[in-house]
């Protein structure tokens, strides 16, 4: 035996010390190879909806509602089955309604309970006790755990079970306990969620969204470029930081950073009045903002104003000191004519919609005015100094990277940069070229450091690089040629608003191009698959989700309000169990008390990606892959403890 493989051995007899307790926990593994698969949940392009993102974490994305067809089939008709799983859903909000119709309420509590234990031994059934019992409150653990593991064909213990759900309500207990009870479903419909990407920006909860995901069991997040931006914007990069303020001026969600994260606005409303006092800014006009009034609508066009021009100084002078960003040419303050209100774009001349710059000097135009300086100074302190916004940003650096390969499936948020080809596009990351994985996994390196690097420099490189996986056309996250932000503000010719994307997109029903980057990020061709989102699909036109013949599957149905006018839904998730895939199409979201009073659902339509006619176990999985390691190598102490070469600590 070698040195290190005994060492390691050792470590390991400090956990199972005996040969008991080493053949016990193989024999458990085991075991738990042979459990169904755990269902994994699959949404993406959030986009701050949190409203919605909260239903289909409840319902999960009708996993719930497949779990009551499973337990009741036809002994329950569909309003039944409803009212059950609005009750899961909303079980508090509920039960105030039916307090006020239902005559026999104890009645009611007992049909409930044992409808509700049903289907919490439903859900529970593919999991081993150990982990069911981790998932239960505190104060009802021991009382679920015994009603979910009563066996149907023990009748000697049937008062037994009568007499505990008679108990608990006589005490007045049943409605806590039902409370209880449908947080135990939720939990245990999923066994994992992946979040793809864009959590931030355009609806008004992202900040409610990454508190609810602090608290999930288990997940994980591929960033976004929206979310890259903000992670910009929390480490101090100032370009980021400006970018976070527009997109929320745009879309009247500057309430997100003063009430959500408690960043102190003021400074930027002072010199937005002052500088622009006069100016009606109508080329920043804001999306939505239906609840503000006259004065509060013109206060936050100046804002966002304000804050663009700022924005492009900011990034002129990224451009000019990060030459190797190769972006020179979206440095645009410098090409503008402002005495004639012109800008030479491509050697072609356009009229500026809006030519009155108060702060640009015109010999120097990305050079900051000094009220700019403090503004911009001030803004920094705030998002660096943000004890809710870095623990947020933290929580996207545990459970977040540029990609993930899970259960034989690639997952990221945008896409791989290709050439016109459909060869990997080679990009230019300080110096040196980088593609397919390897451009993901420099990127990703640099976003880390831009957290936690020791050396200043290192630190300040991966700053700026989160800047440029915002907006580069090199940037798998971004994947067009351009960002347009200054010309949809100033410039009427549609033409110039054009952001062509990457050649992946185009190339996404194409196999040789698929089974490529399959195989360059390790993945089996025959049954693997790429989930992502990024660029909404349009469902209304006809659009597929499904691409290249089941291999691709592009999520992103418009959870955002702002695209579903374009998609005609309100977003697509997946989910993926044991049996195979479903992709669900949600109908928009009203509102909460709609979902309670009405029991209505936003799940519109199934679409069944993949059926596996045996049912996957654990055993099929990366964790089972995992777990048959563990057991590998117990059984390796197994040998060392009987052959002699490791005594028993017991």
């Amino acid at each position: 035996m070698e040195k290190l493989e005994l060492k390691y051995l050792e470590r390991l007899s400090q956990l199972y010390p005996t040969i008991a307790k080493a053949s016990t926990e193989i024999i458990n593994l085991q075991a738990i190879l042979n459990l169904p698969k755990g269902t994994e949940h699959f949404l993406t392009d959030i986009h701050g909806e949190y409203e919605a993102f909260s239903h289909v974490l409840k319902n999960g994305s009708g996993s719930v509602r497949r779990k009551i067809n499973d337990v009741f089939g036809h002994t329950l008709n569909e309003q039944d089955k409803r009212s059950l799983a609005t009750l899961i859903y909303y079980p508090k909000e509920k039960m105030e309604l039916i307090k006020k119709t239902e005559e026999d309420i104890m009645d009611w509590y007992k049909i409930t309970l044992y409808r509700l234990i049903e289907v919490c031994k439903e859900a529970a059934s593919k999991y081993t006790r150990s982990k069911v019992r981790k998932a239960l409150p505190p104060d009802f653990a021991y009382v679920i755990e015994e009603l979910i593991t009563e066996k149907s064909d023990l009748t000697d213990k049937e008062a037994y079970y009568e007499q505990i759900i008679e108990t608990i309500i006589t005490i007045g207990r049943a409605e806590v306990f039902i409370i209880a009870l449908s947080e135990v479903i939720q939990r245990l419909v999923v066994d994992h969620m992946h979040i793809l990407g864009d959590i931030y920006d355009r609806g008004p909860g992202p900040h409610e969204i990454m508190n609810k995901l602090e608290r999930y069991h288990s997940l994980d997040i591929q960033w976004g470029n929206h979310d890259i931006v903000w992670m910009g914007a929390a480490a101090g990069q100032t370009t980021c930081i400006a970018n976070v303020i527009r997109i929320c001026a745009r879309y009247a969600n500057l309430d997100i950073l003063e009430d959500g994260y408690g960043i102190n606005l003021l400074p930027l409303a002072t010199f937005s009045l002052i500088h622009y006092k006069d100016d009606p800014c109508s080329c920043f006009k804001i999306k939505g903002g239906n609840d503000l009034n006259p004065a509060e609508i013109s206060l936050q066009m100046k804002m966002h104003k304000a804050i663009s021009v700022i924005q492009f100084k900011l990034e002129g002078q990224l451009l000019m000191r990060r030459k190797e960003f190769h972006m020179a040419n979206r440095a645009l303050l410098d090409s503008i004519d402002y005495a004639n209100g012109t800008i030479r774009l491509d050697g072609k001349e356009y009229k500026l919609l809006d030519s009155n710059f108060p702060t640009i000097d015109p010999d120097n135009p990305y050079e900051l005015s000094s009220e700019e300086t403090l503004v911009v100074e001030r803004l920094t302190s705030a998002f660096t100094n943000c004890e809710k916004l870095q623990r947020h940003m933290n929580l996207l650096l545990k459970k977040g990277s540029l990609y993930k390969v899970y259960n034989n499936n690639l997952l990221y948020h945008g896409c791989i940069p290709l050439n016109e080809d459909g060869s990997f596009k080679a990009v230019d990351i300080y110096g040196k070229k980088y593609k397919g994985k390897a451009l993901y996994e420099v990127l990703e390196a640099y976003v880390r450091k831009a957290f936690v690097a020791i050396d200043e420099n290192e630190r300040e490189k991966g700053k700026d690089i989160l800047w440029f996986i915002w907006s580069s056309p090199g940037s798998p996250l971004f994947g067009k040629q351009k960002m347009a932000t200054f010309e949809r503000y100033f410039l009427a010719e549609k033409e110039t608003h054009e952001e062509k994307k990457n050649p992946y997109y185009r190339l996404l029903e194409d196999e040789t191009v698929i089974n490529r980057i399959m195989r360059e990020f390790g993945l089996e061709e025959g049954c693997a698959h790429i989930v992502n989102g990024h660029v909404p699909v349009h469902h209304a036109a006809g659009e597929s989700p499904i691409k290249c013949n089941g291999k691709v599957l592009v999520i992103d149905g418009g959870f955002s309000k702002a695209y579903q006018k374009e998609t005609g839904i309100a977003g697509y998730t997946l989910i993926y169990n044991s049996w195979g895939m479903i992709l669900a199409a949600h109908e928009p979201f009203t509102s909460a008390e709609d979902a309670i009073t009405r029991e209505t659902d936003i799940l519109s339509d199934s679409i069944l990606v993949k059926r596996s006619m045996i049912r996957k176990t654990v055993e099929d999985t990366d964790n089972g892959r995992k777990l048959k390691e563990n057991i590998e190598e117990l059984k390796a102490l197994l040998a060392a403890y009987r052959s002699g070469t490791i005594i028993e600590k017991e």
